[in-house]
């Protein structure tokens, strides 16, 4: 893609993926029009203080609730990236209409709203929790995943293509667990849910730099997922408040061991590329020769955060707290020493 020449739409710009999505695209890909899209008018204003002023923004005030706003909004856009959502778990448990009306029925006025006005490419943005979901989240995320890949057929013969990208936990997003770890370091004892729990984690960028490299490659209908590393909660706590005492307190309501990001079901229609899964649509429209260098999976493949053979070692971890999150403040090198030690 020539982004020189798109113009680029980002729902929830103002929330910790999109302002990296900013970042990047203004600096490395420069498209010739960016647009964010959100409903809160202080984080567009704080947004523009801190330095996101460049001549091709646009800051446009709406909720993907709102699909004549979107329309308004998408008028000339060519790609959009779907951020928008409730993401948090124990919100979504407790507003479940809330949940239900931004993650699924605002996922579907994205779709209507980018048919509408002639989107090319459309992505969105999921989770490991949409696989085999056990709370509202993971199932709002699960049918919006169902709704963007089948949007394919409502476009028809139009030049509309829909995606999503479906990835772990972001080290520095808002709902990371380090800067709760770090916060309690202070106070000499951090609490961990079980000491068996994992999860899969990347940095912001790298899931900006995921997001952007599938726009550039899908075809429409595809799931991808990144080859991401896993790391024990545990382990994970004990690299950033080494010598503090760690207090197990279970493993609360809507919460997994470990998390799936390929499921055994999933793993039949799913490729195997060097850096991804391309998890392809079982619908008719679908053409197999979209992907024909990825190589098919071993029957009862999974892919799960403890079973990975990528591990983070602390060390690692402590890269990826400094090239991807705030929360790397306080986080010091002699605590690092320490933990080599």
């Amino acid at each position: 893609m020539n982004w020189s020449e798109q113009v680029v739409l980002v729902t929830g710009g103002t929330g910790s993926f999109g302002k990296k999505f900013v970042e990047l695209m203004l600096r490395d890909y420069r498209p010739h029009k960016l647009i964010i899209f959100s409903r809160d008018e202080l984080k567009q204003h704080d947004m523009r203080t801190a330095g996101f002023d460049h001549p091709s923004l646009r800051y446009f005030i709406g909720d993907v609730r709102d699909e004549q706003r979107l329309e308004r909004a998408l008028a000339g856009v060519t790609v959009v990236v779907h951020a928008a959502a409730l993401k948090q778990v124990p919100a979504c448990e407790y507003n479940p209409f809330e949940a239900i009306q931004t993650n699924i029925m605002g996922g579907r006025n994205v779709i209507d709203a980018a048919i509408n006005k002639g989107v090319h490419r459309v992505l969105a943005l999921s989770t490991d929790k949409a696989v085999n979901p056990i709370n509202l989240y993971g199932a709002t995320k699960l049918c919006a995943e169902k709704m963007f890949v089948q949007a394919n057929a409502y476009a028809g013969a139009q030049d509309t293509r829909f995606s999503c990208a479906r990835y772990g936990n972001v080290v520095g997003s808002r709902g990371s667990v380090i800067p709760v770890f770090q916060e309690q370091r202070k106070r000499g004892r951090i609490t961990v849910t079980d000491p068996r729990m994992t999860r899969f984690w990347l940095t912001l960028e790298q899931g900006v730099r995921f997001v952007v490299h599938c726009i550039e490659q899908m075809h429409g209908g595809e799931i991808f997922v990144p080859k991401i590393p896993s790391m024990k909660l545990v382990e994970m706590a004990e690299a950033i408040a080494p010598g503090c005492e760690v207090e197990y307190v279970g493993i609360r309501p809507g919460e997994k061991l470990h998390e799936v990001l390929v499921s055994e079901d999933e793993a039949r229609n799913t490729l195997d590329l060097p850096d991804m899964y391309v998890i392809q649509p079982a619908h008719s429209w679908w053409r197999k020769e979209n992907w024909v260098h990825g190589l098919p999976l071993a029957d009862g493949f999974r892919y799960t955060s403890d079973t990975n053979p990528r591990w983070l070692t602390p060390e690692e971890l402590y890269e990826l707290i400094d090239a991807g999150s705030p929360a790397s403040e306080g986080l010091h090198l002699a605590e690092r020493q320490r933990a080599r030690a």
